[in-house]
């Protein structure tokens, strides 16, 4: 069976010029793949008219189906629905029952004045079959032509996330008949993605052909994720299962978790296993170690606190830190970060800590220490582990690296000494 491709359109200046970052197009790719649509391009076009129609020809000799996103508001650079009107042959009507809808939100839930202009939102091509939007004015619209289906959806992503769910993908596995598609991912930390590529080219050469394996990379840490698409869903899902499980043994060295999850969510699930808890002691992340950790649901349960010691005061004051080893050996030091580890340990009562002292940039590094230089001390009361870095980044990713290095060094801490 052949692949249902589909391409997303994602339709205003405010995306080309950066002013707003386009979340639509990531939600509607894993939705499509989860019914089994492979999507094959993502294009952005500006509120223009020509861009429009050129990404509406462009995508339709590929794809078989095209969702367009935004440019459907009642402001005159809204130009997408007389556009597509023009497309496929048709003329802008009111439809009565968008109407009476926008007539309801405004009197009942906005509670506030209608004017002429929120009419326009009742406004659609009159080849078009409507989608009615329940979180908010304008409607979804879905076009039909030389086999291919075109979907109109707002870019207010609650609005469009709801279209998407209640009528777009229903509609689609009506209109089509789709292949199965599965994926196994893993996380690896600590190689790069070249090597990890020879390490395992022989094993990916032999893959057949439905199944195509991803490298993807991000600050110290490569997912590695195998999709596969077939008829037959039993079958498929057993091949994936054995290379998985293949492929996991080759990585074995690095492997952080065998599923979808970032580093922070591995951590949270290995504490939770040994019902553990952590702490941290940040001196250049500034509070971000904290954020990773808590920014997973049930982290209450693992973490205790943080202790940012940006100054050195508060290194001396809260976490024990020798003011004679701060002056002899700088904050950024293994000797500091060792006590940061073991302040923080016995401050916060906690099984495990990690400590991190690092020059972030642009300013502050010297030959000695430049810029990116960190240490990170993770362990337990009764032993830490240290290892420096040397990061050659700006000061954000710099940040980044740190945090990923460090949550890493305390994880395998813990793997190694269970």
């Amino acid at each position: 069976m052949e692949k249902i491709v589909a391409s997303i359109i994602t339709i205003g200046d405010e995306l080309l010029i950066g002013q707003v970052i386009d979340t639509n197009s990531a939600f509607i790719s894993q939705e499509l793949n989860k019914i089994g649509v492979w999507v094959k391009r993502r294009v952005a076009v500006g509120d223009n008219r020509e861009e429009i129609i050129r990404a509406l020809d462009e995508e339709s000799r590929d794809s078989n189906i095209i969702i367009m996103t935004g440019g459907l508001g009642p402001t005159a650079d809204d130009i997408t629905k007389p556009v597509l009107a023009e497309y496929f042959g048709g003329k802008l009507v009111i439809n009565e029952e968008v109407r009476k809808h926008v007539v309801y939100l405004f009197e009942q839930v906005f509670r506030r004045p209608m004017i002429e202009r929120n009419l326009k939102q009742a406004e659609v091509p009159d080849v078009c079959t409507v989608l009615p939007n329940a979180r908010g004015t304008a409607p979804g619209m879905w076009f039909e032509k030389a086999g291919k289906v075109f979907v109109s959806l707002p870019g207010v992503p609650h609005e469009m996330k709801g279209l998407i769910t209640t009528e777009v993908l229903p509609r689609l596995q009506q209109s089509f008949t789709m292949p199965f598609i599965s994926h196994r991912t893993m996380l690896t930390a600590g190689v790069g993605e070249s090597f990890l590529a020879e390490t395992i080219q022989h094993w990916e050469e032999k893959l057949p052909a439905h199944l195509k394996l991803a490298y993807l990379p991000n600050y110290g840490m490569v997912r590695l994720r195998i999709t596969g698409w077939s008829t037959n869903k039993i079958q498929l899902e057993q091949e994936l299962d054995t290379e998985f499980a293949t492929l996991k043994k080759l990585v074995q060295e690095w492997l952080v978790i065998d599923e979808d999850a970032s580093l922070p969510m591995a951590l949270s699930k290995l504490l939770r296993s040994k019902n553990k808890t952590m702490a941290t002691a940040e001196s250049c992340t500034g509070g971000y170690l904290a954020h990773l950790i808590t920014a997973i649901p049930g982290a209450s349960n693992i973490y205790k606190g943080s202790i940012i010691s940006y100054d050195n005061e508060v290194k001396i004051n809260q976490l024990q830190v020798s003011p004679i080893i701060l002056q002899k050996m700088g904050a950024v030091s293994e000797e500091v970060v060792t006590e940061m580890a073991a302040g923080v340990l016995a401050k916060l009562n906690t099984d495990y800590a990690v400590a991190v002292s690092g020059i972030m940039g642009p300013d502050g590094g010297s030959p000695e220490k430049p810029v990116g230089t960190v240490w990170v001390a993770a362990g337990d009361k009764h032993k830490l582990v240290t290892q420096k870095f040397q990061f050659r980044f700006d000061r954000d990713r710099n940040i980044e690296m740190t945090a990923t290095q460090a949550l890493n060094l305390l994880r395998k801490f813990i793997v190694e000494n269970a």
